[in-house]
């Protein structure tokens, strides 16, 4: 089956876009690589410089030029921009913050810190007209338009400088959790916005919405689970448009813009609920796909769906890059994207052709009652997996410093390990994990060259599902409150996965009062997302039920009422007993990637695992989080890794040459600028992830005044 937009053929296809091109008024205009005024870099999120003062040569004098300590601390995921003097970013607390970009001095901060929303964000977005310059930022459900200058809320902007982000929701949807972590993407006088939705059945739908920003009106929307005579519509239930159980298929990783032609490439996460489908049934579009849009109209162009019917959450991880590459000495205009199962895909950005040929293969079918997995996943030839899948991975791959390996061989031999397994009631090794391969951080690019450059984690996670309402003894709602919402992550006995990233409940109420816990419940913390559905009342009945003192009534003799039959068990890394990944490094990598030719020019280990450094070894490569920012001259920067250092590599052979420890781990991606003739890099040192110390810091490198 064709997986883009009509069945026509490559010649109509092709002027079906340049009768399209001619209609949006095309400009001829370039990103400009020199300046960092939007996320990632610019509109084609490629991590991408020209500016060169720093190079291969004097690299080893780079030294902190400034710091900016931030209210408060913990995980920052910001990417920083920098409009003429100013570093505009985002606390780990949700305020937006203006400093100086050449000493780091603050010129304003914005936000209540009485009203701390427990989420993150990767930054803000810019838009001038004349004198008039806005910073655009969410925080909670709301996106705000600042004055760029004093950080005051532009009150002619939707409701007194805010818009709530549920704006064009039915009314029964309303209540739904919606925030946002990554920028909006500005084109002209509109502002296209990502959202971030819960993952399980009180997911509200992911349409992405474009607004007005002078006003904050609702500009346009597109409808990524289908309405009726919509495109698309026939591949799910005829009322999952309208179902209060199926949800989300949003863009919560950003998206990217060509800004010659107004045309929008939006990457879509997995439908809600995540691993079961069976209220869902069919390929699920446009979950899980790359949509080009007109940016003006929300008119979708062509589209690619890169898991049918997902019952893995595998979400595109981050925005494409939108790059050139060279097929037989023709130019052509393309888009990359990256995935967390470890596959890049290439496609023409005019016609959504792909640039190298991808075969939809069979994979295993689901066992689950009233589950219908999709009988194929596509998977393209070129290029090989920048990481390992389970299929790839034998006994041998257990790794040799795990105290345990026999028990772990033992247990590996329990799990299916083919590609694409279906989540099942016995073990299923999720490899690459839930998070990907690729990260949210995304890959850099030469955007002239074709090459791009893409840190991966390689984490092994185990998926297994679970029967809900199973078992003949009474339940009571407190009981089934704690099983439908938070049992998944912190555990039937309450102790969460610490190493995991799940924190134990046990004790909680010692640690926060209940107003503390409520606020974290409905409007979530970090990357968990909120419970706006459960009341003050049954939060607290939740908290009886942990504190084994739960008085509410019996709602079942044997059963427990559910809206789906099946749960996930948890998430469960796969580790030795030491809290290492049970599988051989590396267990984080660094590539670089010809796009021309499909074949890869160097891939390394990224990071150096912590507990093992005194055993003085090759880098084995760590989990990481936040991307890599490359420059013309030949450097690729990164930091992202749980050792806490930063990095700089030569983009050409993926050698190591500078490296520096931080004061907390930058799980985020560097900006780089120029002002007065001197050059900078700058990052969110924010730490706390992955059990690292928590961070407060953006830091700016220069050169010596005297270089």
């Amino acid at each position: 089956m064709d997986y883009l937009t009509v069945p026509v053929s490559n010649s109509l296809r092709y002027l079906t876009v340049l009768f399209l091109l001619v209609s949006l008024n095309c400009k001829k205009t370039e990103v400009d690589y020199t300046i960092w005024n939007e996320y990632l870099g610019g509109p084609d999120r490629n991590h991408y410089s020209a500016l060169s003062q720093i190079t291969k040569g004097n690299i080893s004098q780079l030294e902190i030029a400034w710091t900016y300590s931030l209210p408060d601390s913990g995980q920052m995921q910001m990417n920083p921009i920098i409009v003429d003097s100013v570093v505009y970013g985002v606390s780990p607390s949700l305020q937006a913050f203006a400093v100086h970009a050449g000493t780091g001095k603050e010129i304003w901060i914005f936000g209540d810190p009485e009203k701390v929303w427990h989420s993150t964000s990767r930054g803000v977005s810019y838009w001038e007209s004349g004198s008039d310059k806005r910073i655009f930022f969410t925080s909670g459900p709301y996106l705000y338009a600042l004055n760029a200058l004093t950080g005051t809320p532009i009150i002619t902007f939707g409701d007194s400088g805010r818009v709530h982000l549920n704006t064009g929701l039915k009314d029964f949807q309303k209540d739904k959790f919606v925030v946002s972590n990554t920028p909006g993407t500005i084109y002209e006088d509109i502002i296209i916005m990502p959202t971030r939705l819960p993952e399980g059945p009180d997911a509200p739908p992911g349409d992405i919405r474009a607004f007005n920003v002078r006003t904050g009106e609702l500009e346009w929307e597109f409808h990524t689970i289908p309405h009726p005579g919509e495109f698309g519509y026939e591949t799910w239930p005829e009322d999952a448009w309208e179902n209060s159980v199926v949800g989300a298929a949003n863009n919560w990783a950003g998206m990217a813009l060509d800004i010659e032609t107004g045309i929008l490439y939006i990457p879509t996460g997995s439908a809600a609920p995540d691993f079961y489908g069976g209220h869902r049934i069919g390929e699920n579009l446009f979950a899980n796909s790359l949509i080009a849009l007109d940016a003006k109209t929300g008119k979708r162009i062509w589209h690619y769906q890169f898991t049918h019917h997902d019952i893995w959450d595998r979400d595109l991880p981050a925005p494409p890059n939108l790059i050139v590459v060279e097929r037989n000495g023709v130019k052509i205009k393309a888009v990359a994207q990256i995935t967390k199962q470890g596959y890049i895909f290439l496609f023409d950005r005019y016609s959504g052709k792909p640039l190298f040929d991808i075969i939809e293969t069979p994979v295993p079918s689901s066992k689950l009652d009233g589950e219908q997995s999709w009988p194929t996943q596509p998977i393209p030839v070129k290029p090989r997996p920048f990481a390992r899948n389970s299929e790839m991975l034998t006994e041998s791959d257990i790794s040799r410093f795990a105290e345990n390996r026999e028990e772990l061989i033992q247990q590996f031999r329990t799990f299916d390990t083919r590609s694409y397994a279906p989540p099942s009631t016995s073990p299923v090794l999720l490899f690459p994990g839930y998070d990907g391969g690729a990260e949210w951080g995304g890959a850099a690019a030469d955007p002239d060259s074709g090459i791009v450059y893409v840190n991966s984690n390689e984490m092994a996670w185990i998926l297994k599902m679970e029967e809900t309402g199973s078992g003949n003894s009474p339940i009571t709602k407190a009981a089934n409150l704690y099983s439908t919402y938070c049992q998944t992550c912190h555990g039937a006995d309450f102790n969460g996965n610490e190493q995991s990233g799940y924190p134990s409940l046990t004790g909680v109420t010692n640690r926060l009062s209940t107003e503390e816990i409520t606020d974290i419940v409905q409007n979530g913390k970090a990357m968990m997302t909120g419970i706006p559905a459960l009341n003050e009342q049954e939060i607290k009945d939740i908290l009886f039920f942990i504190e084994g003192n739960d008085k509410t009534e019996v709602i079942s003799d044997h059963t427990a009422p559910s809206l789906l039959p099946y749960r996930h068990s948890g998430y469960q890394k796969f580790l030795d007993s030491q809290g290492l990944p049970a599988i051989s490094p590396p267990w984080g990598t660094l590539s670089a990637i010809d796009l021309n030719t499909g074949e890869y020019k160097w891939r390394i280990p990224l990071g150096r695992e912590p507990l093992l450094e005194h055993l003085d070894l090759p880098d084995t490569g760590t989990e990481n989080y936040g991307g890599p920012l490359v420059t013309e001259n030949g450097l690729l920067f990164i930091a992202a890794t749980k050792d806490g250092y930063f990095r700089a590599f030569d983009k050409h052979t993926g050698k190591k040459i500078w490296e520096f420890k931080l004061p907390a781990a930058s799980f985020a991606t560097p900006s780089t600028y120029q002002l007065n003739g001197k050059q900078y890099i700058v990052l969110a040192c924010g730490g706390e992830k992955l059990g690292t110390v928590s961070g407060n810091q953006i830091l700016a490198f220069s050169l010596p005044e005297n270089n």
